[in-house]
């Protein structure tokens, strides 16, 4: 890899005159992705960063183990719809994987939709996807090139050839088939303004107009998209969005209300007796018309609704509302909160629950009759995470995935007795997790909060910590989402060839302990989970597991946001930094696509209150110049419509501004730019190995790795 040459570091235009709440924004240009101005940026940064990256002989290295490790057979689990059974299977290096068919477990499965032949890059991939009751029609969306849109097709699963139906700017939809088979209900937004063309144009998903207008339509098999049937909106309220489903009963449709992405909602309910197509046919009952908890249906028994929640319950619980009786004081604790946090729980056999647990970040299975009470709790094979669960009311059998960091995805089976047995456990070849070791600590926050943290390594580093070793630090801090062990090749390459251990501190703001967890990273106290992350950089290099210089932060899209801000507020501390498909300018985050949606985390930056504190941490406004930076790598991808890639555009620049030409900085400020790739949903997996192959290098080269041949 060339050296970093501060000569060379492409300087971007500045336009003084542009302010946002009376702070410069100099990079507003950068905001236009189709101006031949931003174009022309974007190219010559990716030049900049591709002569470094592809002079380094380490990076071929690279990409040959990755791909020799990832080539091992995926499954997913099975499931079963009509008289047959379902399940994703990727042989190895398949860009996306492929919908295989199959009368029973044993018998000879065949391709059903294989999304490979799609596209000859692989960038179209499968989003929403639904069978209708009887399993004679599978509705399925199809996203290109990482686009949030997604346009549904319908198959039919007999002869495995499509209908007619073709139904587009679909996004943050689910697909709820009515029990009948005559048609399903989905969400989709109004046909965007700049459109000469449809979805799978190549403009979609490049543009940054916020998504708003979400609507509910009905659509009836046989019938054009034209004719869909708008069975509910919120005109007066634009920003909300909506999901959809019909109980298994097929008595009910359920809406889910939501203003963003807080764990909150509301809850709607229509009986579908007199459903006859029309919206004047749905009598849209307001069960629930606040957002002041989450309700999430599980099953019902008539009117007896069985939903998960956090309604007084931090940890969640499950409750039973008789919509017949509405009053909240009717309501029963099915389930109640326990000390950990329940995460999911559905209904199988008839009469059953089953029930996830998380316990200190590590997964518990349980099992319930449907009256509340314990019956058993199952035997996982390792502490880990149970990543998915294929169960239904009406099916005896579920299945499940399990991982741990050290054991890559295995299937489960409970069968209608209520053994489990192994159902499916791949094998990797080159990878002996006898060579490696996976602990859990525990270290003190700024404030003095304790943060659990998990440590993966090679069992001889783990045997050496004199401070020369080096830590790839990951971290997401946010959305109430928890970093949960799960095993990765391309982080058993790095370890093994590179010798560097694996960090993941469990950041406030995430839903480890609940919602009081997740509550201490939002708003004017999102500075806590820049805090978290510092620390554990610190007990790493107190602990001499590396010196700070040894130490490559990483995160993506919030926790692109946690490196730029740690980076920031304290780039002495780490050697490298990589930030993934960042939220880097907090003051406008809430203008583009779906950002609106952060504000119930970050706040809304028109309200004088919350832009004070955003202010105080957005990575483009706070970007220092009294010390040089570690090294920076940012990546994004020109059809991200989820984090446009202008918060990665105005951060690099800004970083390069301050310090590209200085000589004080002597380590690199980068970013790529991938085409045809958005936010990491349905990336092919060639342009996983590539982009990672890039980071690895550039973590390579500026940690002063060696190559190890094991």
């Amino acid at each position: 890899m060339e050296a970093w040459q501060a000569s060379e570091c492409p300087t971007t235009r500045r336009d003084e005159s542009v302010l946002e709440q009376g702070v410069p924004d100099p990079y507003r240009w950068l905001e236009d992705p189709d101006s031949p101005e931003t174009q022309a940026w974007v190219t010559q940064q990716n030049n900049f960063t591709n002569k470094l990256l592809t002079a380094s002989p380490v990076r071929e290295k690279f990409v040959k183990r990755l791909t020799e490790l990832y080539n091992y057979p995926k499954f997913s689990c099975p499931y079963k719809r009509g008289t047959k059974y379902y399940y994703y299977k990727n042989d190895g290096l398949q860009n996306q994987s492929v919908l295989y068919t199959q009368d029973s477990l044993e018998s000879e499965p065949s391709v059903f939709l294989d999304p490979n032949t799609l596209t000859a890059d692989g960038t179209a991939a499968l989003g929403v996807t639904a069978f209708s009751e009887s399993g004679k029609y599978f509705a399925y969306g199809v996203s290109r090139s990482g686009s949030d849109w997604q346009t549904i097709y319908v198959k039919r699963t007999a002869d495995k050839t499509d209908t007619e139906e073709v139904l587009k700017w679909v996004k943050f939809s689910s697909i709820a088939w009515l029990h009948s088979d005559e048609g399903f209900f989905y969400a989709r937004y109004p046909t965007p303004t700049f459109v000469e063309g449809d979805a799978e144009a190549p403009k979609a998903g490049a543009e940054v107009d916020a998504n708003v207008d979400h609507k509910l339509y009905y659509h009836k098999l046989g019938t054009s998209q034209d004719e869909d049937v708008l069975i509910f909106d919120t005109p007066e309220e634009p920003k909300l969005m909506f999901g959809i489903e019909i109980t298994d009963d097929g008595k009910y449709l359920l809406i889910t209300v939501y203003k963003g992405t807080a764990p909150a909602n509301k809850l709607y309910y229509a009986e579908l007796a007199h459903f006859i197509g029309t919206r004047e046919s749905l009598n849209v009952v307001k069960l629930i018309d606040n957002f002041e908890a989450e309700y999430q249906y599980i099953t019902n028994d008539d009117t007896l609704f069985h939903v998960k929640s956090n309604r007084s319950a931090d940890r969640n619980k499950i409750l039973t509302i008789d919509i017949a009786h509405p009053a909240p004081e009717s309501w029963k604790d099915l389930i109640p909160e326990s000390t950990d946090v329940l995460s999911y729980a559905c209904c199988f056999n008839q009469s059953f629950l089953l029930v996830c647990y998380l316990h200190d970040v590590k997964d518990i299975l349980q099992v319930f009759s449907l009256d509340g009470k314990f019956l058993k709790e199952l035997e996982l094979p390792d502490i880990g995470s149970v990543g998915s669960i294929t169960c239904r009311r009406k099916d005896a059998e579920v299945f499940y995935s399990f991982t741990s960091f050290l054991r890559p995805s295995s299937i489960f089976r409970v069968a209608p007795d209520g053994s489990t047995s192994v159902f499916r456990e791949p094998i990797v070849n080159g990878f002996n997790p006898a060579d490696f070791q996976s602990q859990q600590v525990f270290y003190n926050s700024k404030d003095g909060t304790r943060i659990p943290m998990f440590i993966v390594s090679r069992k001889t580093q783990q045997e050496h910590l004199d401070g020369s070793g080096a830590v790839y630090l990951y971290g997401y801090g946010g959305f109430n989402i928890s970093l949960q062990p799960s095993f990765s090749v391309f982080r058993v390459v790095f370890m093994t060839h590179c010798n560097i251990a694996i960090a993941i501190p469990n950041l406030r703001g995430g839903g480890e302990y609940g919602e009081e967890w997740h509550k201490q990273g939002t708003f004017e106290r999102k500075q806590n989970v820049f805090d978290d992350f510092i620390s554990a950089a610190e007990y790493l290099v107190a602990n001499k597991w590396c010196s700070p210089e040894r130490i490559a932060i990483s995160g993506g899209s919030n926790g692109g946001l946690l490196v730029g801000a740690c980076a920031n507020q304290r780039p002495d501390l780490f050697g490298c930094a990589i930030a993934q498909v960042g939220v880097m300018d907090m003051l406008r985050f809430h203008k583009f696509t779906i950002g609106h949606a952060w504000t119930e985390e970050y706040g809304n930056p028109d309200d004088a209150e919350a832009a004070a504190y955003i202010k105080k941490y957005s990575p483009v406004h706070n970007v220092q110049t009294e010390k040089p930076y570690p090294a920076v790598l940012l990546t994004t991808g020109d059809h991200d419509d989820r984090v446009v890639p202008l918060h990665s555009y105005k951060y690099i620049a800004a970083l390069q501004h301050a310090h590209g030409k200085s000589e004080k900085q002597t380590k690199p400020l980068m970013i790529r730019i991938d085409c045809k790739a958005g936010h990491g949903a349905g990336k092919p997996t060639a342009k996983a190995i590539e982009e990672t192959a890039d980071i690895y290098t550039f973590i390579h080269h500026t940690l002063r790795l060696e190559w190890r041949d094991v």
